[in-house]
């Protein structure tokens, strides 16, 4: 899961960002309203951590413009204002859940577990190619009853290639996914993680080939 982190205070920025790093998910950072919704125009996020006093543009704004455009983003609201007034307006402009600060690390990451699962449903949490099936949620590869032991950015580059079921994942995709606001993904580094996958997923029942000029690809052997 991709998730856009969207908060001010930097050293709080970093404390969640690397919680959330931590369950396997991919998590970008903006530190205002405007680079908030800049980044929600040109990548695809499954949800958002979003707090109100933000510069330049407002929490409560940036809502409403992703609201407007209609983004199938699940949004959980984090703030300092604890008070039941910003709560309601909150969740009128169309919020998910809302959590105030000071907030424990595991009620965050259960509160956006549970939010996503709601807007999304209707979206299956387990990805298959082949013998091979990849858990969203709980991030495990499996072949049958055997769990494959994946690192995180493993996880991530599994869940990019058996999600585009057999399509080519451009290699400029794969580096956005994985790339961090602390961490650059090289395109180099998209080939070493594509090595290691393929030693690991030998006799999985797939394989993992280059689509020249474009990336890769899943497809059963």
């Amino acid at each position: 899961m991709r998730v856009l982190l969207v908060e001010d205070d930097a050293a709080l920025r970093l404390g969640i960002s690397r919680v959330l790093q931590a369950e396997g998910w991919q998590v970008d950072v903006a530190s205002d309203g405007e680079l908030a919704l800049t980044a929600t125009a040109v990548a695809e996020y499954q949800a958002a951590v979003l707090d109100l006093g933000l510069p330049r543009r407002d929490g409560f704004d940036v809502l409403r413009r992703w609201r407007e455009q209609k983004l199938d983003l699940a949004v959980l609201i984090l703030t300092a204002r604890d008070d039941l007034a910003n709560r309601v307006r909150g969740l009128n402009d169309g919020a998910d859940d809302f959590l105030a600060k000071p907030f424990e690390s595991e009620e965050l990451v259960a509160r956006l577990r549970a939010i996503t699962r709601r807007r999304h449903q209707g979206v299956t949490n387990v990805l298959r190619v082949g013998g091979l099936a990849f858990h969203t949620e709980s991030r495990e590869l499996r072949r049958g009853d055997e769990r494959l032991a994946l690192s995180p950015r493993e996880a991530a580059l599994v869940e990019l290639l058996m999600a585009a079921q057999g399509a080519a994942v451009p290699k400029a995709r794969i580096v956005s996914a994985m790339s961090n606001w602390e961490t650059n993904f090289s395109a180099n580094a998209v080939e070493i993680y594509i090595l290691k996958l393929r030693r690991k997923l030998v006799d999985c029942g797939v394989s993992i080939v280059t689509v020249r000029g474009v990336g890769y690809a899943m497809e059963p052997a």
